[in-house]
């Protein structure tokens, strides 16, 4: 949900870059989890604040600017069952990624790898490899997750339906 990027002050809080649509969105969780060496640990956080496009907060136990420049680069998550469940029609990119997709006429298309904001929509990054030769060639497709085009997503059976020619 977002990445450390810097200590900020003299007493402890850290900034983190938010990568979710709402800066604000992270702010909004008590505890985090951040990456370290050996794995995921979770940090209470006592005290959140809008800075810019930026959070910065104040996590407990780190008490000055060393130890907060310690998080740097850190990768700050949230414990998915924290989330809030999705208003109908709506999805968390990460239950997307993953996923089959498949035109209306059955061609598998590939694998959503990743989802994009592009301003006017969101674009879904499907991976596909396609056998060309005894080696397989990555096809990569941008498909636009707009109504018009994406007719079913079932993330219990792992697929997405789309209205999208094979040759787009």
């Amino acid at each position: 949900m977002g990445r450390v990027i810097a200590p900020f002050g003299i007493k402890g809080w850290v900034r983190v870059q938010p990568l979710s649509d709402k800066p604000t969105g992270l702010a909004g969780y008590r505890q985090w989890w951040l990456s370290t060496p050996t794995g995921w640990q979770a940090f209470d956080v006592t005290q959140t604040q809008a800075q810019g496009r930026d959070v910065v907060a104040k996590l407990m136990g780190c008490e000055d600017r060393d130890e907060a420049e310690g998080f740097k680069g850190r990768w700050v998550a949230v414990d998915r069952q924290a989330f809030p469940k999705p208003a109908k029609g709506e999805y968390y990119w990460v239950d997307l990624v993953g996923l089959k997709v498949r035109n209306l006429q059955g061609f598998d298309l590939g694998v959503v790898s990743s989802l994009m904001e592009t301003g006017a929509n969101d674009v879904m990054v499907v991976q596909q490899v396609v056998q060309t030769s005894a080696q397989g060639e990555d096809c990569e497709r941008l498909i636009p997750f707009i109504a018009d085009v994406i007719k079913r997503v079932d993330i219990a059976a792992g697929l997405i339906e789309v209205d999208w020619g094979v040759d787009y």
